[in-house]
């Protein structure tokens, strides 16, 4: 393996890798960095030479360990079932509880993404036409999220949504009775052993659930062997099973769980995405952990997929 990932990074097919973690068996097995122009939720960061002690933006990933906290929480008693109705999680928004078309919404539909909600991804995340760059810009982050039109009915389809997450640490901050990096601090971080780590924050002064997270990249991994460890304690292990079986289709062999990508097909994987490359896979049946941190923000990942498919020998 080490070899096929020289041999890319030799080619050029990778430029804009900014950091690798490979462990196997729970250890490291491989560890690389690069150097290039880097951004923190849109700010420039300038042209950065990273090493391990770098933090670097893991954007959608966020949302994979917003779930893992969600767990948490409610092995605590801190949150409802994910059953449980979501408009009820917000009852300052008396207009939105009392709408009948609202009123089968759950927990659980924002943990899949199937909140059937007029919502839209697609524009650059720069553009306040991108639904969660306009949120971020809304004076009520959870306002903005819970009065979108309904298009369908919940549960139906997948759709790609950073309201919904937010949603999530909404409900999770609310029941912790703190912010929610301070919970993440005390409850996952520090009995991971990780203790740098930012979490950078809208203009509301709230954590950006969604994508607003900075990681180590050797913390990203620790974060992966957590999942091949069944929650080392620190997360129940039977959350991490709920969280990680498919339950909504995305296309062939590629489906969500809760607020994780899971792989159907005959070599299964756990996956968390996020813009600009960042990657976080989990082979649970050959003990294998990836961990990527890339600059191709609002970009095709090339550089993330080129190291993969070396790792993987696809």
């Amino acid at each position: 393996m080490a070899e096929r990932i020289e041999a890319v990074l030799r080619s050029g097919k990778a430029p804009n890798l900014h950091g690798l973690v490979v462990m196997r068996g729970g250890n490291v097995v491989l560890e690389r960095y690069g150097a290039g122009v880097d951004h923190r939720v849109g700010e420039s960061l300038g042209h950065v030479a990273f090493g391990r002690d770098t933090l670097h933006d893991v954007r959608s990933v966020s949302k994979s360990v917003v779930a893992l906290l969600y767990g948490i929480a409610l092995g605590e008693g801190l949150v409802p079932e994910p059953g449980a109705g979501l408009m009820g999680q917000f009852p300052e928004y008396t207009d939105l509880v009392a709408d009948p078309a609202r009123a089968h919404l759950t927990i659980e539909h924002a943990l899949t993404m199937t909140l059937g909600l007029d919502w839209n991804e697609d524009a650059p995340y720069t553009s306040p036409a991108n639904s969660e760059i306009a949120m971020e810009l809304a004076p009520d982050r959870y306002r903005y999220v819970l009065e979108r039109p309904v298009v369908e009915a919940a549960g139906k389809r997948w759709l790609y949504c950073g309201g919904a997450t937010a949603l999530i640490g909404g409900i999770i901050a609310r029941g912790a009775g703190r912010p929610l990096e301070e919970y993440a601090a005390g409850a996952l971080f520090r009995p991971l052993g990780i203790g740098d780590f930012q979490w950078s924050k809208g203009d509301d002064g709230l954590a950006m659930a969604a994508a607003g997270l900075r990681l180590r990249p050797i913390d990203l991994a620790a974060v992966g062997r957590l999942l091949l460890d069944g929650g080392q304690g620190i997360v129940p292990g039977e959350w991490i099973r709920e969280m990680l079986r498919p339950r909504v289709v995305i296309a062939d062999g590629f489906e969500y769980g809760y607020q994780w990508y899971v792989s159907t097909g005959e070599r299964r994987w756990v996956e968390a995405i996020g813009n600009g490359g960042q990657r976080l896979l989990v082979v649970p049946d050959e003990e294998l952990v990836v961990a990527i941190t890339a600059g191709e923000y609002d970009q095709e990942p090339a550089s993330s997929m080129a190291v993969l498919d070396a790792v993987l020998d696809r």
